[in-house]
């Protein structure tokens, strides 16, 4: 659910491998940079909710909306990847001979993760719990997973309840600033006012597309996506909903922005949080590495635009 966290933990057992396998680091670094974005497009995802709660959007069908789109951004980064070691063969690192037996057997590390996104998920769509609800039957997953391995104790239980209760506090205090920013702007007239200005510009959807991801192109160099997000959704989705786009469809879009935002500078927060598992060379190596996934997730919005159905379809099976 947090790109950050992504990051964070995949790249604290990824980095050791890059002199181990000889790859290419500034390209590993950008994969661990940009991957880890994924964690707020693939369901569950904590940006989703805040976008769900601003505009007022079903939070089940922005999951399901999430999901081809974030497998599909996955599969572009990989192509990426190939393609670049078909080009430079060396950045590949030396090449591994694992036994089919050896590669089947790793698959059961995937099952632990792979079963707390069924329980919370699938629980949703099943009908059997509410978000929320879902998100506690996720906590009690995680906690059978953890006295499973053993890992089950005081010591472990005061550290996830202290960074439960920062994360916490921090989401909340963010969703009660959202709805104070717009009864603020809903009572001052901004938004019809801005949307008038807008209409009145004579602008096409597409101009209109293309001005907004330049203008989260820009703003995601500066600040920092949750604050980004609370400060403009409410002003850009009314616009962008009003000029006939599905609210489900702009949120995909907004959240692939956001993601966006993670991977460049000079505060893409992905970067930093890369760089500092590194603890060596520069923060230079992470933005070179990760440039040619921004390319990539532009490449992602142009195929939203010209298939909405990517994002749409699974939310139209739903109802």
């Amino acid at each position: 659910g947090s790109s950050v966290a992504t990051a964070a933990t995949v790249g604290t057992v990824a980095l050791p491998l890059v002199r181990k396998h000889g790859y290419n680091e500034r390209l590993f670094l950008g994969t661990l940079a940009a991957g880890g974005t994924l964690g707020i497009l693939i369901p569950p995802s904590i940006n989703m909710i805040v976008y769900a709660v601003l505009t007022d959007t079903s939070i089940p069908k922005l999951y399901l909306a999430g999901i081809l789109p974030g497998l599909g951004l996955a599969g572009l980064f990989m192509a990426l990847v190939v393609v670049l070691c078909l080009l430079r063969p060396a950045w590949g690192g030396r090449k591994l001979t694992p036994t089919w037996h050896e590669r089947l057997h790793s698959l059961k590390d995937l099952l632990p993760p792979l079963g707390i996104f069924l329980v919370v998920v699938g629980s949703i769509y099943a009908g059997l719990a509410t978000p929320t609800e879902a998100a506690s039957l996720g906590v009690v997953a995680a906690l059978i997973l953890a006295a499973s391995y053993g890992r089950l104790n005081l010591a472990m239980m005061k550290e996830v309840l202290e960074n439960t209760m920062r994360t916490t506090a921090m989401v909340m205090l963010i969703i009660v600033a959202a709805y104070f920013l717009n009864f603020v702007i809903s009572a001052i007239g901004l938004t019809t006012m801005l949307t008038d200005f807008i209409v009145g510009l004579g602008l096409s959807k597409l101009q209109m597309l293309v001005a907004v991801v330049i203008f989260y192109l820009i703003l995601g160099c500066f600040m920092e996506t949750l604050s980004m997000m609370i400060t403009t959704i409410p002003i850009v989705a009314p616009v962008m909903i009003g000029l006939g786009f599905d609210p489900i469809w702009f949120g995909i879009v907004l959240i692939v922005l956001v993601e966006m935002a993670l991977i460049t500078p000079p505060v893409g927060l992905n970067l930093f949080v890369v760089q500092s598992l590194r603890s060596r060379g520069t923060l230079n190596d992470v933005i070179i590495g990760s440039t040619p996934f921004v390319a990539v997730m532009v490449l992602l919005i142009v195929m939203l635009t010209a298939f909405p159905g990517i994002a749409l379809w699974l939310p139209s099976l739903a109802g």
